[in-house]
């Protein structure tokens, strides 16, 4: 079967720009499958997606202009369904043969296997392969369809002149094109009120012919640079914005880079099909205004690309991507610079107004500003904030340390008032700090008011002190605390109020920075805040701390086992979980662990039978030599594995309670522990429930039992 390269191209007016990769990887990736699930693309076959602001395109090579034919075997009916009681065809047989275009002369043919618990007919037949016309067709109407359109946009085509009037067609932007290449032939398909050809356009204003003629699939891409002034590979166009960027900012000397943006990068290059970096500046004078608010109005309102100097700060200049590359470029750089002005001088205007009053004096203004209906204003939620940052504080370091804590966690939310943050809510926290400073406030006041979002996504750094440590413990737990108690749980995919998140921050922080804080003590003193606004829910509010918990350790490469034998226990301080996992790791590569692990999960099991006996052993109650023998070794191995549990080794504590492997074994096989007279029953349940105890004080052992 011979094969050539197929195109596809969709021609359309300019895409959301933020969601043209997710779309072009869509369309490409459909088609593909599709071409592949009948039969038309080899297993071999290679894909290449092409997406720009006006066109979604497929590269797919080894196509068939037809797929070959394939022996099939469909089930007609049961057996008794289709033959009378003679072993003729009955008339339901013979209609279900007709609509598979076979007869009556068929019967004989017909194969009997069993269906389930009764005998069926089956046909066995050839089914011709799909021609590419009908395979592309149906792939293509496939692919449009399972686009992850943003928001459908629907206009109208007007009908041919034998059928005057309009139809209307819903897709995400208005399409004026469709090209179908199959080596050199235009494959005939249709979709969007459009049929195939072996044109389309090139850029707006720079093409040098128009329309583009594509001679065959594999010019393409060339074809396009050459004439059509595109690069329609969105790797490439990115791979050639970085580039020039790059080399834009190297030719300015003194260790100038542009900013890291990784999504910024991805959007412009889906707003250029040929891309053209222009350096522009503004005034020196801007850059008395904190660099991250000139940063954002950049990046967000006219995607420019910021330039920082060797030590991060920013310069008065930056990168324009230019969608055109005219001879002259200073139109379009004087343009730009035009541009950036007015915004420039907004956030210079909201910095300079912001610091005519204090963050202090803005607090009463948090009580007009609503939380949540069910909780109160944000001036509530401060008061609730304070009181649990200043508890923490307390705990972490002391009168000082609560005082700022209750400092900054009055004035973290002040800014959400400020002009700057109505303007730009990205900077809240940010610009708190900042005035915060200019107000005259202590260093790691002001840091707090900062750090108390943090941390504000997965490897986001935490906060930078004790101070903003207790303002963003307080700030995430009220919100846990409050949104549990009023029953607004995350369900599914969907988390509003990002708990999932707050509870992620928590557990990091307590985790990473080895707080000495009991967790069970700071949820329930975090409800006691609320008063009688919320429900006590604080123990599924620890159930779901211990959850996100459990799942970031399994991320972080912990094996499940691992992880449910130390937070079976509950540890109340989370820096010592790491800890903990460590030597369950490091004991359970011991070759004593599988049978000491399963001792214990033994032990545990005849222990719920007797919940009531305690730890408790009398030697003059021990008959048998195992029990005794048993008991001996305890009082050697167990004093020396609780003196290292209480200095944190953890793992010599686990690897010293190793050496009981051979008593305990001795001890199963030759006690009964169950027995018949009350006082031996109960003084060997106390033996066991002491080892019991010893056994998992770093973690539970029978987790790892298989």
């Amino acid at each position: 079967m011979t094969t050539q390269n197929l195109l596809l191209e969709l021609f359309v007016e300019e895409l959301p720009p933020k969601a043209l990769k997710k779309l072009g990887d869509a369309f490409a990736g459909v088609l593909f499958e599709q071409l592949q699930a009948q039969g038309l693309a080899a297993a071999g076959s290679v894909l290449t997606d092409y997406a720009s602001p006006r066109r979604l395109a497929a590269h797919i090579t080894q196509v068939a202009a037809q797929a070959t034919d394939k022996a099939v075997s469909q089930k007609l009916m049961p057996v008794g369904v289709g033959l009378d009681a003679s072993g003729n065809a009955t008339p339901a047989l013979l209609k279900r043969l007709s609509a598979l275009g076979a007869d009556a002369s068929a019967v004989p043919q017909l194969k009997r296997a069993m269906d389930g618990k009764a005998e069926a007919l089956f046909y066995d037949s050839m089914v011709k392969g799909a021609t590419l016309a009908e395979g592309l067709q149906k792939a293509l109407l496939e692919a449009i369809a399972k686009l992850p359109i943003p928001k459908v946009m629907s206009y109208q085509l007007e009908r041919d002149c034998e059928l005057p009037g309009w139809s209307s067609v819903s897709f995400v932007r208005p399409a004026h094109g469709l090209l179908a290449l199959h080596g050199a032939d235009v494959v005939p398909v249709h979709a969007l009120g459009l049929t195939s050809s072996n044109t389309t356009q090139g850029h707006r204003f720079e093409a040098s012919v128009s329309p583009v003629v594509i001679q065959h699939a594999d010019q393409y891409a060339e074809t396009l640079r050459k004439v059509g002034a595109v690069i329609a590979s969105f790797a490439e166009r990115k791979a050639e914005i970085a580039g020039q960027l790059a080399a834009a900012a190297t030719s300015m000397g003194g260790g100038v880079k542009p900013i890291e943006d990784d999504a910024l990068l991805d959007e412009v290059t889906s707003l250029v099909e040929r891309p053209k970096v222009l350096v522009c500046s503004f005034e020196k004078e801007f850059l008395a205004v904190p660099q991250e608010c000139l940063i954002l109005t950049m990046k967000a309102n006219q995607k420019y690309f910021p330039l920082l100097d060797a030590a991060g700060k920013l310069t008065n200049r930056f990168l324009v991507v230019s969608n055109i590359n005219p001879a002259d470029a200073s139109a379009v750089i004087g343009g730009n610079e035009r541009v950036v002005r007015p915004r420039l001088a907004d956030a210079k205007f909201f910095f300079d107004q912001d610091r005519k009053k204090t963050l202090a004096s803005r607090v009463a203004g948090l009580d007009k500003v609503v939380y949540h209906n069910k909780l109160g204003s944000q001036g509530e939620r401060v008061t609730r904030v304070r009181a649990i940052a200043k508890a923490i504080g307390q705990q972490l370091g002391g009168p000082a340390l609560a005082a700022q804590a209750d400092q900054a966690a009055q004035l973290a939310k002040t800014d959400l008032v400020t002009d700057m943050v109505g303007e730009f809510p990205e900077l809240q926290g940010i610009m708190g700090r900042y005035y915060a400073l200019n107000d005259g406030l202590a260093p790691e006041v002001a840091d707090a008011i900062e750090d108390h979002y943090k941390p504000r996504f997965a490897g986001d750094e935490l906060p930078r002190s004790l101070v903003g440590l207790a303002v963003a413990l307080a700030d995430k737990l009220e919100t846990l605390a409050g949104m549990f108690g009023i029953g607004n749980l995350p369900t599914g995919d969907k988390d509003p109020f990002a708990l999932r998140r707050h509870a992620l921050g928590v557990v990091r922080m307590l985790a990473d920075k080895a707080l000495p804080l009991n967790l069970d003590s700071l949820v329930r003193d975090v409800g006691h805040a609320f008063g009688d606004k919320i429900q006590d829910s604080s123990a599924a509010l620890l159930d779901f701390i211990y959850e996100r918990l459990a799942g970031s350790l399994r991320e972080q490469g912990y094996s499940a086992q691992e992880v449910d034998a130390v937070l079976a226990l509950r540890p109340q301080q989370l820096g010592e979980v790491s800890r903990r996992l460590a030597a369950v790791r490091a004991f359970a590569a011991l070759p004593e662990a599988p049978a000491l692990a399963a001792a214990n999960k033994r032990i545990a099991n005849i222990l719920k039978k007797a919940p009531e006996v305690d730890a408790h052993v009398s030697a003059l109650l021990l008959k048998e030599p195992a029990e005794i023998a048993l008991h001996a070794a305890m009082g050697l191995v167990l004093p020396e594995a609780h003196k290292q549990f209480e200095a944190g080794d953890y793992t010599a504590s686990l690897q010293t309670l190793a050496a009981l492997r051979a008593p305990v074994d001795a001890f199963f096989d030759g006690v009964m522990v169950n027995a018949e007279e009350m006082d031996l029953r109960l003084n060997r349940q106390g033996l066991l429930k002491s080892l019991h105890v010893a056994m998992n004080r770093v973690a539970d052992l029978s987790k790892l039992a298989s």
